[in-house]
């Protein structure tokens, strides 16, 4: 049982970016550098764009000095048409440059995509079976489309500030160099400032991205575990780890606004105080002999020019540039070391879970492959019986397990290596553990509802595996967690496993299971049930009488009492144990392993079985859940 839900941020991720520019530059400059041709070409293009930016600004100059202010129309209005055909001109460049564009943007996605394979194949081969590239799809489609749409963006972006910033400089140059003293330094401020916060809200952008990731960790697990925490008596615990996850996540969410804020403020200076520094240097600039027509043009440089590609390229590098640093971390940076598969009952268990086994494997699945385990009632070997069992004072097993190996899929590792038990007829086993340890994959391995890897299972000296289920329903009944229940007469759904079971069986199964409250709300045996407006614990009752009404001799009980309150889990079992035939219980209670005969100790190193008393002596896991249930009170799930 998973006592706790931890979740750490990521040291790599909270880093400030520079670690990541730094993996990620050679490799950025030995792509460049192989596609010269290209980066040729695409200048080219971009050169016709400074010139187009050149024209617009100095063409309405030219038309208002030497055309409309000089009494000369036909002039002014054949620079505005120069200045419109620069305009126009765009259309073309842009064609072109977008045609360059690709001879970057698919070689790097086919780069990505190999390198992204190479990379999974390697981990593949480095972890063995077991291992598995979790994020391997992610990093093959979505990070690889985002990168190469990220990488397109920004090279647009890049190229067309410079050139379009060259070509309107260059403009401003030729009508006066006293524009330039006006516009260049709240320009030059404005962009120095904004570069001077792209590390730190990369820094801050990636210490929120963990944060985030480590809450929405901690709160999943935490959810999934809920039982296991409220059982074990971790809840407060887990709440209060939560509750810094929430500080942690919220400081970072204040740090990446303040940087947000700091980055508007230099967007402010670079896109609007030069048209403002222009306005009020007017007077200072007609004084050194700045013409009408060289206002305007200079005007016409930042406000059709410089300032829409300046605040482009401010938005591209602080959205695009700060994603592609991740996307292009993720998949090329460094391998942040083998994974395990995750499986239905292999999960990782918190790190308090961990010290409290000892210097063991790391995580339960594997643990198990550590040694052949045996738990049987007897101390020594039991002997074989005739027809496939195993005596015990001349009874065959109830149930028995030989060499049993469970593993979901060919290279994970098994659930469950090598395991053997024993169980005696009418015996009361309870099977405890943490969470993802196996105690749900036994009890569906013993009902046949599970085929195992390799080994035997036996019910009643007859393997389970393979037969029909008609064969299987006389042999156990399997009450899971979920109870069903489904649309028809309260006793239709009681007798549903034996159709023959008479009014006074009924009554009396009514009777020992607490149904008689439910029974007399419904209406009778006979009235209609809708599952839907059953609580989960009137459901469990349900599904607890009819497997006690069943003729099956063994009961498997999959946390099926986690909804009851103590005092009705504890009536419930009693009655069932004291059912003829055999009792397997997994428990969530202390007290449902207290009242067991036996007990079994999923341990990860080795399965621990025996009376309470002797369990407490040889099991160190058994010993800290038992001090975990009994600190505080033990209340229903």
């Amino acid at each position: 049982m998973t006592c706790a839900a931890d979740g750490d941020v990521d040291a790599q991720g909270a880093g400030d970016g520079s670690g990541a520019l730094r993996r990620i530059a050679p490799h950025a400059r030995r792509f460049l550098a192989r596609r010269t041709g290209v980066l040729a070409r695409l200048a080219l293009w971009s050169l016709a764009e400074t010139a187009q930016a050149f024209l617009v600004g100095y063409g309405v100059a030219q038309a208002v000095d030497r055309g409309f202010l000089a009494g000369d129309v036909r002039r002014g209005l054949l620079w505005l048409t120069v200045a419109l055909v620069a305009v126009l001109l765009g259309a073309p460049v842009i064609r072109g440059v977008f045609t360059q564009l690709a001879g970057l943007t698919e070689p790097l996605r086919d780069g990505l995509v190999r390198w992204a394979v190479d990379r999974s194949l390697a981990r593949a081969a480095v972890d063995g079976p077991g291992g598995s590239d979790r994020a391997a799809v992610s990093r093959l489609t979505n990070q690889v489309e985002i990168a190469r749409d990220s990488f397109a963006g920004l090279v647009l972006t890049v190229r067309s500030f410079v050139f379009t910033a060259v070509g309107a400089l260059l403009g401003l140059l030729s009508l006066h160099p006293a524009l330039l003293v006006v516009v260049l330094p709240p320009l030059a401020g404005g962009l120095a400032l904004f570069l001077a916060t792209l590390r730190p809200m990369a820094a801050a952008q990636r210490r929120a991205l963990a944060a985030d990731e480590a809450l929405g960790d901690h709160a999943a697990r935490s959810r999934a575990a809920l039982r296991d925490l409220t059982a074990c008596g971790t809840g407060p615990e887990a709440a209060r780890h939560g509750a810094g996850l929430i500080d942690g996540a919220a400081a970072a969410a204040r740090a990446l606004a303040g940087w947000a804020a700091v980055r508007t403020a230099a967007l402010g200076v670079a896109g609007h105080l030069p048209v403002l520094a222009l306005l009020l240097a007017v007077p200072w600039l007609r004084g050194r002999g700045v013409s009408p027509g060289a206002l305007l043009g200079a005007f016409t440089y930042l406000v059709q020019s410089l300032l829409p590609a300046l605040h482009t390229l401010m938005t591209a590098l602080g959205a695009a540039g700060a994603r592609l640093l991740v996307v292009l971390d993720r998949i090329i940076g460094p391998d942040p070391g083998p994974q395990t598969e995750s499986k239905p009952e292999s999960r990782p268990e918190p790190e308090r879970m961990r010290k409290a086994r000892g210097p063991q494997a790391s995580t339960p699945a594997a643990a198990y492959s550590a040694r052949r385990r045996t738990a049987h009632p007897e101390t020594g070997s039991p002997a074989p019986a005739p027809g496939g069992g195993t005596a015990h004072g001349g009874r065959t097993a109830a149930v028995e397990l030989r060499s049993v190996t469970l593993s979901y899929g060919a290279r994970a590792e098994p659930v469950l290596d090598s395991l053997d038990l024993c169980v005696a007829p009418g015996e009361h086993l309870a099977v405890v553990g943490p969470s993802g340890i196996g105690k749900s994959t036994l009890t569906r391995l013993v009902a046949g509802t599970l085929a195992p890897s390799g080994g035997e299972v036996r019910v009643a000296g007859r393997e389970v595996t393979g037969r029909a289920p008609e064969e299987l329903a006389a042999l156990r009944v399997l009450v899971p967690q979920e109870a069903y229940v489904f649309s028809g007469t309260l006793g239709d759904n009681l007798t549903y496993l034996c159709a023959e079971a008479s009014r006074a069986d009924i009554d009396a199964a009514v009777g020992a299971l607490g149904l008689r409250p439910l029974v007399e709300r419904l209406g009778g045996l006979d009235a209609q049930v809708r599952p839907a407006e059953l609580s989960h614990g009137e459901r469990q009752l349900v599904a607890l009488a009819r497997a006690y009404l069943s003729p099956a001799s063994l009961l498997l009980l999959d946390e099926a009492t986690c909804h009851l309150d103590p005092a009705a889990e504890a009536r419930a079992e009693d009655v069932l144990a004291g059912r003829p035939g055999t009792l397997l219980v997994v428990a969530h209670r202390l007290s449902s392993a207290v009242r067991a005969d036996r007990v079994l100790v999923l341990d990860g190193t080795e399965a621990v079985c025996g009376t309470h008393e002797e369990v407490l002596d040889r099991s160190p896991l058994y010993r800290d859940l038992t001090g975990h249930w009994s600190t505080g009170p033990v209340r229903g799930s």
